[in-house]
C-alpha cells in the first residue's frame, strides 16, 4: 500500500504563500482537516489538495445566492454537525503553553489545543484579526515600568479581554563563564568592543531590549551584532556559548540548559490573554481551572526557573 504525503503546517504556509497563522486559522475553522503527531499538527496531500479545489470553485462562484458562513458561525455550526472539539490556537514560545495545551485537552474533550510559535507581539495581533485564542504576552514598558498591560490594551483596543498571570521569571544578560566582560547594567552595551545577539522583532526580548535601550540612550544600530537576530532563548544563549558574542537577553532557564551564565536583571510577568465574549466564558474558566490545579503547577515547578505565587490571578479584564 502506498503512503500518503503528509505536510506540516510550516510546509503548508510556504505551498500556499500564507502566514502560518493563516493555516492554523484554516483548521481551527474546520477548512483544512488536520491531526496531531507528537506535538506537531499534520495536513494530508489529498486533503490540501482538496481545500485547494475547494477555494477554486468558491472562487469562481463567488456571486453565488448562498454566501458560507465564516467565523464564528461557521465553527459552531461544524461542531454541532461533527461533534468535534472546538479547535483553540494557543500562540507563544514558552514550554509552559506546551503543558496548558496538554492540560485543557485532558481535562475538556470541547477543546483541541494547537499551538502556534509567534512572539508576544505578533500573538497579540494575531488575537486581535481573530487568528489565535490564548496568547502569552511578556512585554516591557519603559514609561510605566509595567509589563504586558500597557501594550494590550493599545493592540486590542475595541475588543473586551482578560489577563491571567501565568507565571513570572528572570530576564536577564547571557553571558561567557565568569563575565569576562563584566556585563551588570545595560550601559555597558556601550563599551568598546562589546558583540550582542538580538531576538527577532515582535519578540518579548526584543521588546525590552528596545525599551531599555531607549531608556539608556543607547542606539541599537551603534552596537555590534543588533542585527544579528534569533528566533528563540536557547539560540541566543547558544551563540554566547560559542563565543561569537559576549552578551544575549533572554530568561534565565535557557542558561542553564546551554551552559552560559546567567546575570538577572529584571523579574518579567508572563500573562495569558483572553478574549471576553459568551463563546469564550467556558474556555476562560478552563483555563483558570487548570492553572490553579495542583497537577499542573507541580509540572511547571519540575521545569524550573518559574515563580508560581500569582499564577491563574486576574490582573487585568475589562468590563
Amino acid at each position: 500500500m502506498s503512503q500518503q504525503n503528509s505536510y506540516t503546517t510550516e510546509e503548508i504556509a510556504k505551498i500556499l504563500r500564507i502566514s502560518k497563522l493563516t493555516v492554523y486559522d484554516l483548521i481551527k475553522k474546520g477548512e483544512l482537516p488536520a491531526y496531531r503527531v507528537g506535538r506537531q499538527m499534520r495536513v494530508d496531500e489529498s486533503d490540501l489538495e482538496a481545500y485547494k479545489a475547494k477555494a477554486k470553485g468558491e472562487y469562481r462562484q463567488a456571486s453565488a445566492v448562498n454566501i458560507p458562513q465564516t467565523g464564528q458561525a461557521q465553527q459552531s455550526s461544524r461542531y454541532e454537525q461533527t461533534g468535534i472539539g472546538r479547535n483553540i490556537i494557543i500562540s507563544g514560545q514558552d514550554v509552559s503553553l506546551d503543558l496548558l495545551a496538554g492540560h485543557l485537552e485532558k481535562k475538556d474533550e470541547a477543546y483541541r489545543p494547537l499551538r502556534s510559535y509567534v512572539g508576544s507581539l505578533n500573538s497579540l495581533v494575531a488575537m486581535y484579526t481573530g487568528k489565535a485564542d490564548i496568547v502569552s504576552t511578556h512585554l516591557y514598558d519603559g514609561d510605566t515600568n509595567e509589563y504586558n498591560v500597557p501594550y494590550i490594551r493599545r493592540i486590542l483596543c475595541g475588543h473586551r479581554f482578560v489577563v491571567i498571570n501565568m507565571l513570572s521569571r528572570w530576564a536577564g544578560f547571557y553571558v561567557q563563564a565568569g563575565n569576562p566582560k563584566q556585563m551588570k547594567a545595560w550601559s555597558d552595551f556601550t563599551k568598546p568592543g562589546i558583540r550582542m545577539v538580538n531576538r527577532e522583532k515582535g519578540s518579548g526580548a526584543r521588546t525590552l531590549i528596545e525599551e531599555q535601550f531607549r531608556l539608556a540612550n543607547i542606539v541599537g544600530s551603534d552596537v555590534i551584532g543588533y542585527g544579528r537576530e534569533e528566533s528563540n532563548h536557547l539560540a541566543v544563549a547558544g551563540v554566547v556559548a560559542r563565543r561569537e558574542a559576549d552578551v544575549g537577553v533572554g530568561i534565565e532557564k535557557a542558561a542553564s540548559l546551554v551552559g552560559v551564565e546567567f546575570v538577572p536583571t529584571i523579574r518579567e510577568r508572563y500573562d495569558l490573554v483572553l478574549l471576553k465574549n459568551k463563546d469564550n466564558e467556558p474556555l476562560i474558566q478552563a483555563v483558570l481551572d487548570v492553572l490553579d490545579s495542583r497537577p499542573f503547577q507541580k509540572e511547571l515547578e519540575a521545569v524550573g526557573g518559574y515563580d508560581l505565587s500569582q499564577t491563574g490571578k486576574i490582573m487585568y479584564e475589562t468590563r
